[in-house]
């Protein structure tokens, strides 16, 4: 079914984007920034009608977190109003919107030791958090036919990310602070990019937690990536209030993938074997 499905996916240059545009099958109609606007309805509308896709994939986004606090106009404008004319193109041509979240939509719960469920109450600490929780809420009202998909710490290839930072630093660094006091999961966009695909032939529509599984902080993550790839330089763990920063960052922000695995989808693998996968051989676009 899905090699028949022509598929619209917004954001082919981030990350994501280009890691779907070479997993996915069907009828891939890949859309830049300069191709459809989310900040320009008009044009999206526009677009949209004329390729009249059975799919929309959104993995467009303002994902600049410290930025976001200085510009909350410009990171409201695409991952919020946008994002809203966005679904209600999509209702009203009548096809099916996929659209990415984050585990930032949490936050406010500073004893929280255990994942998050899609039930549990979101409460995020930042402006970029907000404005995705303000998107996802405008999918979730507006499009009918929708996945939303939460995920956390993505990285891939050709991007700036926390792998690829680490691996800058240790390069160029004797040693690489990184704070010890935030858990969550990194995720791997490539396995991101697979499991959407399972999606696709779907009619179970909702929200969705989708990371790799199990959790680890900042620091246990670098220091993973330092030993996978031999890099000699030194790791400090620092804490939150150590690391200066203009967004405030959860605590705690593992998603609990449970519910993705009822509604039968595969679980992804640890995150550690993604990681050393990603090392190994997944650091040049498919």
């Amino acid at each position: 079914m899905m090699d028949a499905m022509k598929i619209l996916l917004l954001g082919v240059a981030g990350q994501l984007g280009r890691l779907l545009t070479a997993t996915l099958r069907g009828n891939i109609v890949a859309l830049s920034h300069a191709d459809a606007d989310l900040r320009c309805p008009d044009q999206v509308r526009l677009v949209l009608t004329q390729h009249r896709p059975d799919v929309v994939i959104n993995a467009a986004a303002f994902t600049q977190v410290d930025r976001a606090e200085s510009d909350r106009a410009g990171a409201l404008a695409v991952n919020a109003d946008g994002v809203r004319d966005l679904a209600i193109v999509c209702r009203d041509i009548d096809c099916t919107l996929v659209h990415f979240s984050t585990d930032y939509v949490f936050g406010q719960d500073v004893a929280r030791t255990a994942p998050y469920r899609e039930t549990d109450a979101p409460g995020p600490i930042n402006v970029y958090g907000a404005s995705k929780l303000a998107g996802e809420e405008f999918v979730r009202a507006i499009c009918p036919r929708h996945f939303v998909i939460r995920t956390c710490g993505l990285y891939g290839p050709n991007a700036n990310n926390f792998v690829e930072t680490m691996l800058r630093k240790a390069a160029a660094d004797g040693a690489i602070r990184v704070v010890a006091d935030q858990t969550c999961t990194p995720t791997s966009a490539l396995d991101l990019a697979e499991a959407v695909g399972s999606l696709l032939d779907s009619s179970a529509y909702g929200l969705y937690h989708v990371t790799n599984s199990g959790a680890c902080t900042w620091h246990e993550f670098a220091r993973t990536i330092v030993e996978i790839s031999k890099a000699s330089v030194t790791l400090e763990a620092i804490s939150s209030a150590e690391y200066a920063s203009p967004a405030r960052r959860p605590r705690y922000s593992v998603l609990c993938n449970d519910l993705w695995v009822r509604h039968g989808f595969a679980r992804l693998r640890p995150w550690q074997e993604a990681i050393e996968a990603y090392l190994h051989r997944g650091r040049s676009s498919k």
